[in-house]
């Protein structure tokens, strides 16, 4: 109790859904070192700062080239351009993402066509992907959702087969791999596609103090044509080649950046550390946990949970003080500026995820004595999985 309060009671620990302090306390001194180098150098828009980003995420990343622009969501735009998406066109997608994943294309005046999940991965089922690729498809674009890469094998062979794009939102996904036979070895989210997008959104596990994000390619024209459309589409600022947008990664952002890269392996160490927290708390006997990909080794970016009471656990855990977030609660294809792609698409998976997801607390310092309080929360509700 608190003296003189109102008598409330207060949890022994609360758990914030994400908690960035101690992550970036054990790098304050070097972000404003960074900041100041910038500051000092006047130079703001493309200069050194992201060409060296651009060296060491493509380095990182597996991938010949990366491009920094001004956002995830840009991202996606900037790839989907340089692969000559047309209007009339189709995207094959998936429904249980961020909107971006498939307005993008709609922006484009292409046509999103959205494939069911699987719920135990929330990530694109690559059995349902054939029966919706037509003669107007150009790409597909599997989400590496929460941190964990989609089962890319089949897709890849899918996309080899009908000719087609694959370009990897990977927005959510920055250091997680995937085990491919096909590519012959383990290969990071953003170097296993045709080309691939990435947001630094300050909440990602590489987050910026702004918005940010960057394209990752092995294709040498297309990286150059990415080049030129995040800049008006111009390769020196006098000729035009093609109608391009203002889409560039700024330098105090990309030196932040700079100084975190070299943690974040650790930080996925500490995340997939976090999500064991839970497993041997024993919160897999009362929610389902999520699954990860066969061959991927998850960044959990988000842990997400499933259960047929997601409200009462939800409403359980703010009780306690933990934080919790649904996230994709009306699918993409249910929204309103979405249905007049949908049609009459059946997506059960798609339909149960959004109905019992749950997003728990997950950071790369989160605790197994957190794990087991939020753990101990949720126990009170007496659930068990079925």
């Amino acid at each position: 109790m608190v003296p003189g309060g109102s008598g409330l009671q207060f949890p022994p620990m609360a758990v914030p859904l994400l908690d960035l302090k101690p992550q970036l306390a054990s790098i304050h001194g070097d972000v404003m070192r960074a900041i100041e180098r910038v500051v000092s150098s006047q130079l703001f828009i493309l200069g050194s700062e992201v060409a060296d980003l651009e060296r060491e995420l493509a380095a990182y990343v597996g991938a010949p080239h990366a491009v920094g622009c001004a956002s995830g969501t840009d991202a996606l735009i900037l790839a989907l351009h340089a692969l000559s998406v047309r209007a009339g066109e189709e995207i094959v997608t998936t429904p249980f993402s961020f909107f971006a994943s498939a307005s993008c294309a709609a922006l484009l005046g292409a046509r999103p066509v959205f494939v069911d999940i699987d719920p135990d991965t929330f990530n694109i089922d690559p059995a349902r992907i054939e029966d919706a690729i037509g003669p107007k498809t150009k790409a597909i674009v599997p989400v590496h959702l929460f941190g964990q890469c989609a089962d890319m094998d089949p897709i890849l062979e899918i996309a080899e087969r009908r000719a087609l794009a694959v370009v990897e939102d990977a927005c959510q996904a920055i250091g997680a791999t995937y085990d491919s036979k096909r590519l012959s070895g383990t290969r990071r989210a953003g170097a296993i596609g045709t080309i691939a997008a990435f947001s630094f959104f300050p909440s990602k596990n590489l987050g910026g103090f702004g918005d940010g994000g960057a394209i990752t390619t092995s294709d040498d024209e297309l990286a150059e044509r990415v080049r030129m459309l995040r800049f008006h589409g111009s390769r020196d600022k006098v000729t035009y080649e093609h109608i391009g947008y203002n889409s560039r990664l700024d330098e105090l952002q990309a030196a932040i950046l700079r100084v975190q890269l070299p943690h974040l392996d650790g930080w996925a160490d500490g995340r997939r550390a976090a999500g064991r927290h839970y497993e041997e708390a024993g919160l897999g006997e009362l929610v389902a946990l999520p699954v990860p990909t066969d061959g991927a080794q998850p960044a959990w970016h988000l842990y997400v949970v499933r259960s047929e009471r997601a409200d009462d656990v939800a409403a359980a855990l703010r009780e306690a003080g933990h934080g919790h977030k649904v996230y994709y609660r009306t699918p993409v294809h249910e929204q309103p500026a979405m249905r007049e792609y949908a049609g009459d698409a059946e997506l059960p998976g798609t339909a149960e995820a959004a109905r019992t997801h749950l997003a728990i607390p997950m950071s790369p310092v989160l605790s197994a004595e957190q794990a087991a309080e939020v753990t101990e929360t949720v126990r009170a509700l007496d659930l068990a999985v079925r």
